[in-house]
């Protein structure tokens, strides 16, 4: 991976909400088919992640459950497509520990993507659909 698109993917708190939305695209476990959607991503203790919040069973989950390879797709400024695939999180103190930096992030209120309310730590363990890309490029 060549230095501009490692230091797209490895944003920190201080990254701007244009920085950390990317589109992925999944298989489709039904279909077979393409699946492009653009989705928020974080960068936790030298790991990319996406998270779905509370949103239950989202479509890009179900498919990297079923199939987990997955194109990443940089955007904002570096514009690269990466392949790569997901490891869904489901171990509680692994899950705790990723979602408790990745919702202080969220919360932080000098945080360009600061959300209106606060987001809940417990909601999201026991609610959010987790996963860990890992890059083959």
């Amino acid at each position: 991976m060549d230095n501009a698109v490692r230091r797209a993917v490895e944003i920190t708190p201080a990254a701007s909400t244009r920085q950390r939305i990317v589109d992925i695209t999944t298989t489709g476990r039904r279909s077979g088919l393409p699946r492009r959607i653009e989705i928020f991503f974080y960068h936790v203790a030298g790991r990319t992640y996406l998270c779905s919040g509370t949103v239950d069973r989202p479509s890009w989950y179900v498919n990297l459950v079923a199939e987990p390879a997955l194109t990443f797709h940089l955007k904002h400024g570096v514009r690269a497509d990466l392949r790569a695939t997901a490891r869904p999180v489901t171990d509680e103190l692994e899950r705790r520990a990723v979602l408790t930096e990745i919702v202080a992030d969220l919360n932080q209120p000098a945080n360009p993507g600061h959300l209106a309310q606060p987001v809940d730590l417990e909601g999201w363990v026991r609610d959010s659909r987790l996963v860990e890309v890992t890059f083959l490029d």
